[in-house]
């Protein structure tokens, strides 16, 4: 098998996850190191990972594949906001599967995703590019998850269920089937959704509510959503 260098963007919890999933894939990956915008952190370890720079130096790594692993629920639009900076072809992302994992062969997986550890994807499911999808999380039939989405650890979706752009689901949620979280919107960690959750919204509880406006998220959505492998 040929063995690919990878970085990762990002050395925070979900990029030292991303790099144990890639240690994980034992020959798949040789793991180059992290990069991140964080100056005290350049030229120091990371759980044994070197950090070689701040994100804009994946240009000097141009035979390495890459994923963005930033993740946080106050600032969920970063891996977008990377996205436009990198200004990367489609061809540099890597899927990075934890090999726990269990992904159905009729599911589609795209570009810059990241799956980690147990994850399952059953029949027909489909999850776009640079989404985040954290450990035990289950995407069930016909699932779509579209681009920038994040699933934080333990989310449940049923059957049919529609996450649409950069949408977040925190830690243990779960939406029923057939519903639809809108592009940018929040779900907040233990909640059950069952009804359709609008664009732009916060929304918590058993079931879940609207409770405000997802802060900082309006702007993005008025940003053009990138063509695919464009420069």
């Amino acid at each position: 098998m040929l063995r690919r260098d990878l970085v990762i963007v990002g050395a925070g919890g979900f990029g030292r996850e991303a790099a144990e999933a890639a240690r994980a894939a034992g020959d798949s990956w040789r793991l180059r190191g992290f990069l991140d915008d964080n100056p005290a952190l350049h030229g120091t370890e990371v759980d044994g990972v070197p950090v070689l720079g701040p994100a804009e130096a994946v240009h000097d790594l141009p035979g390495a594949q890459v994923v963005l692993c930033t993740v946080n629920p106050r600032v969920y639009t970063s891996r977008s906001d990377l996205l436009e900076r990198l200004k990367l072809p489609e061809d540099r992302y890597a899927t990075l599967v934890h090999p726990s994992a269990q992904i159905a062969g009729s599911a589609e997986l795209g570009p810059g995703s990241v799956l980690l550890a147990q994850v399952v994807i059953t029949a027909r499911a489909t999850v776009g590019a640079h989404v985040a999808v954290m450990p035990q999380t289950v995407l069930t039939h016909d699932t779509e998850v579209a681009d920038l989405a994040t699933l934080a650890t333990g989310v449940r979706l049923g059957g049919g269920v529609r996450l649409e752009r950069g949408c977040y689901l925190g830690a243990g949620a779960m939406v029923r089937e057939y519903t639809t979280v809108g592009r940018w919107s929040l779900v907040g960690m233990g909640s059950v959704v069952l009804h359709d959750v609008p664009p732009l919204e916060v929304w918590a509880g058993n079931p879940a509510r609207f409770l405000r406006a997802a802060a900082g998220a309006a702007e993005r959505a008025t940003v053009p959503e990138p063509v695919p492998g464009s420069s």
